[in-house]
């Protein structure tokens, strides 16, 4: 096993962005040696003290699962014990890497998230946070805005599929795909994020994403929301 984890995420430079205080959350974790893989996304040239861990500037606007491609390209990713996927419009709580994944060891989730503080912007209600439960296994991790990989998923789940370049409907596939390899999902209610910044579905085309994800939820099996919103295990 290695204690490398990489962080691989997309910044917003014409908006007000939580990038900064993401960034020193995730490198101040006492017990994972943390790299970082950015890309500047917006005309407005990235702000100077996140330059060391900006990969490249995108000026042009591209889809968020397509960079995140790009951003994998040339890197081993065997080499890192989990790959997190992060937005840049959340509020981490502090000594959030060694707590969450701490949780994700003790219950083998190859695939998580962190849940949602109550004051956050909920898509699915199913993500906010339980009081009262640490962790719980699920048939269901969302997209964003905050996901990891274990190394043992990495040959099932990357690149990720360019056929929904934006994400949508990758959460009701992964599933099916986890399940059939035997790795565990999961979403840890103790050390949730808050996501408050910015309305989710604010700066791109909803219809044209809604279209695609139904063009790619129909190629492949998935489940219904029914029965994704499901808790197998919950734990203390």
């Amino acid at each position: 096993m290695t204690n490398r984890v990489l962080i691989l995420g997309v910044y917003l430079t014409d908006r007000e962005n939580c990038a900064p205080a993401i960034m020193a959350e995730m490198e101040a974790s006492r017990q994972w040696a943390v790299e970082q893989r950015w890309v500047a996304l917006g005309k407005a040239a990235p702000a100077p003290d996140l330059r060391a861990a900006t990969a490249w500037h995108q000026k042009e606007p591209a889809p968020k699962f397509a960079l995140l491609n790009r951003l994998l390209e040339g890197i081993d990713p065997a080499g890192y014990e989990y790959l997190f996927v992060a937005d840049d419009d959340i509020s981490l709580p502090a000594g959030f890497v060694d707590d969450y994944l701490a949780a994700v060891e003790q219950h083998r989730f190859a695939l998580a998230q962190p849940a949602r503080t109550h004051d956050s912007y909920i898509d699915h209600p199913f993500v906010e946070r339980l009081d009262g439960i640490s962790a719980r296994r699920t048939r269901f991790v969302e997209i964003g805005p905050l996901f990891s990989l274990h190394r043992s998923a990495y040959r099932h789940f990357l690149p990720f599929d360019e056929a929904s370049p934006m994400g949508w409907g990758y959460d009701f596939v992964w599933p099916c795909v986890a399940e059939e390899h035997g790795l565990a999902l999961g979403i840890v209610d103790a050390a949730a994020v808050a996501h408050s910044l910015r309305p989710p579905v604010a700066y791109y085309d909803y219809a044209a994403a809604k279209g695609t994800m139904e063009r790619f939820l129909a190629a492949r099996p998935h489940l219904s929301k029914m029965e994704a919103f499901f808790i197998v295990e919950s734990y203390v």
